[in-house]
């Protein structure tokens, strides 16, 4: 993990080295990450860090990917970070509360772990750092359009 900075970041400085679920573990630093950094910033900045962190994350997972001969690795888990970010971002006027931010981690990690299509295609076609990243933000959009039908429907 410390032989390249890219490997840091892939690696979700650590969190993605789990032997069991490291996605959820990497969502889960995603989490605690999102929550120790929104005080400190506005809506212009979330969105200036949440796509910086996608395309520095795109050049990490590609290095990382390499590096361990398997380009979507399981333990790379920066893309699931990036994703959850841009998903408590976006939900956060109406999913605000913990227990709203968990609904809105467990609904990603649904989505991503099962991969339903166009998720799934992204991730079998695009094999390098930007498929890596791409098919998790597809991901955090369903997880964001299932929200926003719970909230149209049931609130």
């Amino acid at each position: 993990m410390l032989k390249h900075p890219a490997h840091l970041v892939a690696l979700g400085f650590g969190s993605g080295l789990s032997w069991f679920m490291p996605g959820t573990f990497g969502t889960l630093m995603g989490w605690l990450l999102y929550v120790w950094i929104d005080p400190y910033l506005d809506g212009n900045q979330w969105l200036w860090l949440i796509l910086i962190a996608f395309a520095a994350g795109a050049v990490c997972c590609q290095v990382t990917g390499k590096a361990l001969g398997v380009i979507d690795h399981g333990g790379i888990v920066w893309d699931e970070i990036v994703a959850i970010w841009l998903v408590l971002f976006v939900a956060s006027n109406q999913f605000s509360s913990p227990e709203g931010q968990l609904a809105c981690v467990v609904v990603f990690r649904f989505f991503d772990m099962v991969k339903p299509p166009p998720i799934r295609w992204f991730d079998q076609n695009w094999k390098n750092g930007f498929g890596v990243m791409f098919d998790d933000i597809v991901a955090a959009l369903i997880t964001l359009l299932t929200l926003a039908t719970y909230i149209h429907f049931v609130q």
